[in-house]
């Protein structure tokens, strides 16, 4: 009996343990984070309560047993529960916005606090945090008691990947999902188009996967999703309150469309395209002066805006070197009206800053400083993509086998180490939508390559996305990064360990 004692003992005091050091380790940062004394023990039963029956917080309830599962035995209710129960509430509480909520855990009760779904959503990813990474019904689980009350910096939040240059898989794509959603991110920008693939089925122009998407950078075979697979893949985003913006690449990057209709080359029977595997850029364009090019790029964004529920539709712009400037501006001008007709608002690479924004118009800052800048004169606001801190396909040293380095290196310090508010003289806080950490995949062929490129880095841009600036420190962050090596241990990711940080 006394070795059974001593044993629960020392499993309890392990527990709290992990229970006191979770609780200030959460990444992103929380806005106010305040521990109490006592902890909350997830005994065999739980009840999970919602003031709610709405259906997606019935979701959220749901998400919660699966979470906790191993465990315990989880109950779902939609009215007061007696014994242990966590609470999962909406509110009104304007200080915490679309996203924002209040987790209160004490001995005998968790009650989340939240105005929206999305919010008690981020919560559970708190609590998830909390819990030991490779929990399993062997431990001991206990959440430290405290109040917590968080809410984002930024709306928007994310990372693009790029299925154009190497095309990855729907199961790819949605375990990617599945880490930006743990990390609180809420937008996935897909780029879907490139001079290497075409990667979206357009049912008017079928050649366009047929031919163009056929192949990748290095001559592999290629793919593509189908409608429903698109439809599939964003129905799973959202069921983790993220938003998929898709993008297609114009009228430059365009080689895979070119290949696949010489009618949208300005001589097709002189210069039909063949399929590119290369790497180079800037080398194809869309007939400017060709009114078929228009009924095509209308016809594109009909049937892709039939699927995808995003308010916007981002139509790239950028690295268009071999279109004439003034046909460029006349181009952009044009498929602005036809996206602003199918619906949607309109995004493009920070190039786009050189034509005439329709109100709406977000510029996404990739490079030249002076773009953003003369967006906000047009009265757009910002998405901060600098390649020089926020592009995951940059090497992070010189060492690095996987990734490029023509806009820098960029070490996790590094990419933690900015302000997005900071960042371009003339761009401030107020002018900025948000940021999103592009991964393009040239050099990146499978989801290991995938994650080795993105973890840790996606870990901090995360943070930058939601937590306040004047509260974050490399010193102080590096040390809450290395408690996530468990983590990413837990799900077998790929990531990279690097030096600068004091990993556990």
């Amino acid at each position: 009996m006394l070795l059974s004692v001593m044993g629960f003992s020392s499993c309890s005091n392990k527990a709290q343990q992990q229970a006191d050091a979770a609780f200030f380790n959460l990444i992103p940062k929380p806005v106010q984070a305040v521990k109490n004394n006592g902890y909350f023990v997830i005994d065999e039963k739980i009840t999970v309560t919602t003031n709610s029956t709405d259906a997606t917080m019935l979701r959220n309830a749901d998400v919660l047993a699966q979470m906790l599962k191993p465990a315990t035995v989880v109950s779902i209710s939609t009215t007061a529960a007696t014994g242990k129960s966590i609470k999962l509430n909406l509110v009104k509480d304007s200080l915490l916005g679309n996203e924002g909520y209040e987790l209160i855990i004490a001995d005998s009760s968790v009650i989340v606090n939240a105005q929206k779904p999305a919010g008690v959503f981020y919560a559970l990813q708190t609590i998830r945090q909390l819990l030991p990474a490779d929990a399993t019904e062997k431990q001991q689980w206990m959440l430290a008691a405290g109040t917590i009350r968080d809410y984002p910096l930024y709306a928007m939040r994310g990372s693009m990947l790029d299925v154009a240059r190497h095309f990855f898989s729907v199961e790819d794509v949605k375990k990617y999902i599945d880490y930006l959603s743990f990390y609180k991110l809420n937008t996935l920008h897909l780029h879907l188009s490139d001079d290497q693939g075409w990667r979206i089925e357009i049912k008017k122009w079928p050649r366009l996967t047929e031919v163009g998407g056929s192949t990748q950078v290095g001559g592999g075979k290629g793919g593509f999703y189908t409608q429903e697979q698109y439809k599939e893949i964003v129905e799973y985003a959202a069921d983790r309150f993220i938003m998929v913006i898709p993008e297609i690449d114009m009228p430059g990057h365009t080689n895979a469309a070119l290949a696949s209709y010489p009618e949208l080359n300005c001589n097709p029977k002189d210069s039909m395209p063949k399929l590119y595997t290369g790497t180079e850029v800037g080398f194809s364009t869309l007939c400017i002066t060709n009114e078929k090019v228009y009924t095509f790029v209308d016809d594109v964004v009909k049937e892709i805006v039939a699927i995808s529920p995003s308010p916007y539709f981002h139509i790239g712009g950028d690295e268009s070197l071999v279109t004439p400037k003034e046909e460029y501006i006349r181009f952009i001008n044009r498929v602005q009206t036809i996206v602003k007709a199918n619906g949607k608002e309109v995004i493009g690479w920070d190039e786009i800053a050189n034509t005439t924004l329709q109100p709406g118009t977000i510029a996404q800052h990739w490079s030249d400083s002076a773009n953003p800048v003369k967006a906000i004169a047009q009265g757009a606001k910002i998405i901060m993509s600098p390649a020089k801190k926020i592009y995951m396909d940059m090497q992070y040293d010189s060492t690095t086998k996987l990734g490029l380095n023509w806009a820098a290196y960029i070490e996790v310090d590094a990419a933690y180490n900015w302000n997005p508010a900071q960042f371009v003289k003339g761009v401030t806080q107020n002018d900025i939508v948000g940021i999103i950490a592009p991964l393009w995949t040239e050099t990146i062929v499978a989801m290991k390559d995938i994650e080795y490129m993105v973890f840790p880095r996606l870990t901090g841009y995360a943070e930058i996305g939601w937590s306040p600036a004047e509260g974050r420190s490399w010193e102080e962050y590096k040390q809450r990064l290395t408690q996530h090596a468990a983590f990413y241990k837990a799900w077998n990711i790929n990531y990279y360990p690097s030096p600068l940080v004091p990993w556990k």
